[in-house]
């Protein structure tokens, strides 16, 4: 027979952790070890006041970049990256569609303002970069963890100091991301894989945003 009893005892504590998590309330402080274990924020939930830096170093609002105008945030790892450079360069190939329907394109990464100067540069870039060197968007994206040991230090034998390209020494990285945000700073769309190889194609991306233009912002 079931105990009822026994089922609220562990069940009603996994959904409160839930509903934590997914405020971000508590996701800043939970140490994510692996990219599959991150908490990505929900469809409907709010883009709070985050303060980032562009290319010049000026701090910039996330959420009155949004509420001015319906965005599609990027989250990629930094320049250092092959993958996240091809990803950046295919969405330039439809950043002027995605213009014409009334978005923005936003890209977000780790890098230091001048690190993101160098990406724009590399890859003929003509959208938006931001620097999230804190990575206080990407945990309330809930997309950000903690790269191990093992793996850093690979970095670096590589030449590939994260805490040169961030000026910070969390060891955080976000999982390659797609959200689309609302004037309203809700989010509407996302598309979050672990495996930071597979990216979203540029192509369904643009169907999904000319899906989303019917909705009222």
């Amino acid at each position: 027979m079931i105990n009822r009893n026994k089922i609220k005892k562990w069940f009603y504590p996994i959904i409160v952790l839930a509903v934590l998590l997914q405020s971000n309330s508590l996701y800043s402080k939970v140490i994510i070890e692996s990219p599959e274990d991150v908490c990505p924020i929900l469809i409907g939930q709010s883009v709070s006041q985050i303060r980032l830096k562009d290319i010049e170093g000026n701090m910039v609002d996330l959420g009155n970049l949004v509420s001015e105008k319906p965005a599609i945030i990027i989250f990629y790892r930094g320049g250092w990256c092959p993958f996240c450079n091809n990803h950046l360069s295919n969405l330039e190939g439809i950043s002027a569609e995605l213009i014409g329907l009334g978005y923005q394109l936003i890209a977000i990464s780790p890098d230091l303002p001048e690190k993101e100067k160098i990406t724009i540069d590399k890859n003929k870039l003509s959208y938006t970069l931001l620097s999230d060197s804190k990575m206080r968007a990407a945990k309330h994206f809930g997309v950000s963890f903690t790269v191990d040991n093992i793996t850093f230090n690979r970095y670096v034998s590589k030449g590939l100091d994260l805490e040169i390209d961030s000026g910070e020494t969390h060891h955080l990285l976000p999982v390659p991301s797609v959200f689309i945000v609302g004037r309203d700073q809700k989010i509407k769309f996302s598309h979050v894989n672990p495996d930071y190889k597979a990216r979203m194609d540029a192509s369904t991306l643009l169907a999904v945003a000319k899906a989303l233009t019917v909705i009222r912002y």
